[in-house]
């Protein structure tokens, strides 16, 4: 049995747990004997003008740098950049104006690879962040609920260390309408060992929290308590709640991903924790999941069936992202267990996308972000974001934005602290971030929103 202590990222960083044009005929890749071959672009890309880009690599035969170069129809270049040839990866910036790109990869003089690109219409937007309130009304945590429900942003649960969690996890809710007054609708009860889980939900954090059928819903939880928490609670108040399953079949996991689409909530991948939850006890192995599952009801889940090829077994996305009908697995990691002897975590920087959970397309498999778990997902102004997050250079502070999963832009330099873990709502028109172990909350804006307001 693990001992009673939070999972190491709470230990190494404040909290816990990046029509257009018809594509031009693709020139194939020409590889040479000891040189390097291209992993991405694939013939036929399409770049968005000015997104950036990843251009990967296999390592030749021969060790050194390699140079990537960009160039316009009739071979002038347009960017270039010197690399180790051992990293593999080196992230460009598709150029503003043209319709063709020639990608290439050289070492020693000589042409290792190239590949065609097609360039379409750029989809970059301007964005400011602003500071709503540096000090909200309810605990720092990270980890809790994060919705929309009834004009108002919710905050439910979370994880931090303190008085007000003395359990670690807390089950208390919060609402504001402008992220600046917040309202407690309920206090934590969950503080000892004379609480009833038949009546209540016990805290938790980094479970499943969704607006659906005008309730919100918390599906699962975490395995903080030295077990798992397989129930499905809704509350049509934030007050009151009911236990709708005490047990669902997916239900022995913690870190899935869970939204709202097509009529259903969803619950996607996650991952046993035997470091907390003892197998033996439980009868529940070390296991990392890619499964789907959903429900209308919260009490009846069906498992999507699998058809075609799916993204990896991964878990730790907060928040939510549907996009075009479909949904949308950004990134994601794996948490590392000692007991099951995987001393080390996986980060995954791809995009994938499904409008059935069954059927995945492969959207991007090289995001210009670095791979990431626990960052914040959701959909605004018409875009995909990816906010915040942790990896082994611990928690980030970037935002990033795309319409199709495959071509990324950056919001540029963020004023607050990197985090993970984060609160993530879509609000009057804007996207809020708050909590991931901090106390502020902040506002992304259109900045010709801003500068009209500055203005008056």
């Amino acid at each position: 049995m693990a001992a009673a202590c939070t999972p190491s990222p709470k230990s190494r960083a404040p909290s816990p747990s990046a029509p257009p044009p018809p594509s031009a005929p693709a020139a194939a890749s020409l590889p040479a004997a000891a040189g390097s071959t291209l992993r991405a672009p694939e013939p036929g890309a399409r770049w968005a003008r000015g997104s950036s880009q990843v251009v990967a690599w296999a390592p030749g035969a021969s060790a050194g740098d390699v140079t990537i170069e960009l160039r316009a129809p009739g071979g002038a270049i347009v960017a270039s950049e010197r690399a180790p040839a051992a990293r593999g990866r080196a992230v460009v910036v598709a150029p503003p104006t043209g319709d063709r790109l020639e990608v290439r990869i050289t070492s020693r003089g000589a042409l290792d690879a190239s590949v065609d690109v097609a360039l379409a219409p750029s989809e970059h937007r301007a964005y400011r962040w602003v500071r709503v309130t540096e000090r909200a009304a309810f605990p720092r945590r990270d980890g809790a609920g994060s919705v929309v429900f009834r004009n108002k942003m919710w905050v439910v649960g979370g994880w931090y260390p303190s008085a007000a969690f003395p359990r670690l996890t807390g089950n208390d809710v919060w609402s504001s309408p402008d992220g600046a007054r917040w309202t407690r609708e309920r206090a934590n009860s969950f503080r000892d060992a004379t609480f009833d889980a038949t009546r209540d939900w016990e805290g938790r954090h980094t479970g499943g929290c969704v607006v659906f059928g005008d309730k919100i819903w918390l599906l699962g939880g975490d395995p903080l308590q030295y077990h798992y928490q397989p129930d499905v609670w809704s509350s049509e108040d934030g007050r009151r709640w009911r236990r709708v399953a005490a047990r669902v079949p997916w239900g022995n996991r913690a870190l899935h991903y869970a939204v709202v689409h097509d009529g259903r909530m969803w619950v996607i991948g996650g991952q046993t924790m035997p470091d907390y939850v003892d197998p033996d006890d439980s009868g529940v192995p070390y296991r990392v999941f890619d499964d789907v599952w959903s429900s209308s009801d919260g009490a009846e889940w069906r498992e999507a069936p699998r058809l075609g090829p799916r993204f990896s077994p991964r878990g730790a996305i907060v928040g939510s992202a549907v996009l075009g009908g479909r949904i949308w697995v950004l990134g994601g990691g794996t948490y590392e267990s000692a007991v099951a002897g995987k001393p080390s975590r996986e980060y995954n920087g791809d995009a994938w996308s499904s409008a059935d959970g069954s059927r995945w397309t492969l959207e991007s498999a090289h995001v210009p972000w670095e791979a990431r778990e626990y960052h914040a997902v959701a959909v605004w102004d018409d875009r995909l974001w990816v906010v915040g997050g942790y990896n082994d250079g611990g928690n980030l502070g970037d935002a990033w934005y795309s319409t199709d999963g495959k071509s990324w832009y950056s919001t540029g330099p963020t004023e607050w602290d990197p985090r993970h873990a984060a609160c993530l709502w879509v609000h009057r028109d804007a996207l809020w971030l708050g909590c991931g172990g901090d106390e502020d909350v902040w506002r992304l804006e259109r900045s010709n929103v801003i500068e009209k307001s500055v203005g008056k």
